[in-house]
């Protein structure tokens, strides 16, 4: 006849199998779920519960939630066409702490700490960035034109040298350049995307032209500022404006713009 123990084991087997529950390794031992069994009269066995295992600690990946875009604003319009399609916004920021701020075609990066971070969108609240707004006269030809996009609040100031918008004056707290040390978590350096997309105009006119060695400039996507391909940052050539290049018996004039966190397609140069 079957002992107490081969009984227990048994039954132990049973509810493992029903619960769909793993028992722990090959020790025989039930799962934490199930209480253990009374120990024998007058054994010295603690009758005090095990103690719970100690919770896994996430790594900080799996704490940090996906970077998205909380805060940026640009300049465009004006007599020299500022901020046209193609061109990097003046700023961005996110909810990591990364910004990226973008200077005469080139974009530095830096990392704000967290509390620095919170504490500069609560003065972008506080500036009325918070809520949808338009400042300025509505006609005025190339006039100089600020816009900010806080989440879905879209602020659009007309003539901003001439407003007394409270967000005018918050810009100035959006130069990284100006940025307490104590207020980085790592100090600015130039922004090294993986990608870049390429916006290719045509330009039969083109002096001396070089052949393009990437895929083929005619074939991209459509958008605002050319046609677009997306290439990796490391395989495309340097080139100027006043370069041409040949590509597929066409001549273009390209324009290298980094891709910029959250972006992935040559929509969302738009």
């Amino acid at each position: 006849m079957a002992g107490p123990y081969a009984r227990y084991s048994w039954v132990l087997t049973l509810a493992c199998a029903s619960a769909l529950t793993a028992c722990d390794g090959d020790s025989g031992k039930p799962p934490h779920s199930l209480a253990s069994p009374k120990p024998p009269s007058g054994s010295s066995q603690s009758t005090s519960p095990a103690p719970a295992p100690s919770p896994t600690t996430a790594s900080p990946a799996e704490n940090s939630p996906a970077e998205r875009l909380v805060l940026r604003w640009r300049e465009t319009g004006g007599f020299a066409g500022k901020g046209g399609p193609g061109t990097l916004p003046d700023f961005s920021l996110y909810s990591t702490g990364r910004a990226v701020a973008a200077s005469q075609g080139k974009a530095r990066e830096y990392r704000l700490k967290p509390e620095a971070l919170q504490r500069l969108l609560d003065e972008a609240r506080k500036a009325g960035l918070g809520r949808s707004h338009t400042s300025g006269p509505s006609r005025v030809m190339d006039a100089i034109v600020l816009e900010f996009t806080m989440g879905q609040a879209k602020t659009k100031i007309i003539q901003p040298e001439a407003q007394s918008d409270p967000a005018v004056r918050f810009r100035e707290r959006l130069d990284p350049r100006r940025w307490p040390a104590g207020d980085l978590a790592s100090p600015g350096r130039p922004y090294a995307p993986a990608r870049v997309a390429v916006l290719a105009i045509e330009n039969p006119g083109s002096g001396t032209a070089r052949k393009w060695p990437l895929s083929p400039l005619g074939k991209g996507e459509q958008v605002p500022g050319g046609v677009c391909t997306l290439v990796p940052a490391d395989k495309v050539p340097a080139s100027r404006p006043d370069v041409g290049w040949r590509s597929q018996g066409k001549t273009y004039t390209v324009h290298v713009r980094p891709l910029l966190p959250g972006e992935s397609s040559c929509r969302d140069l738009t």
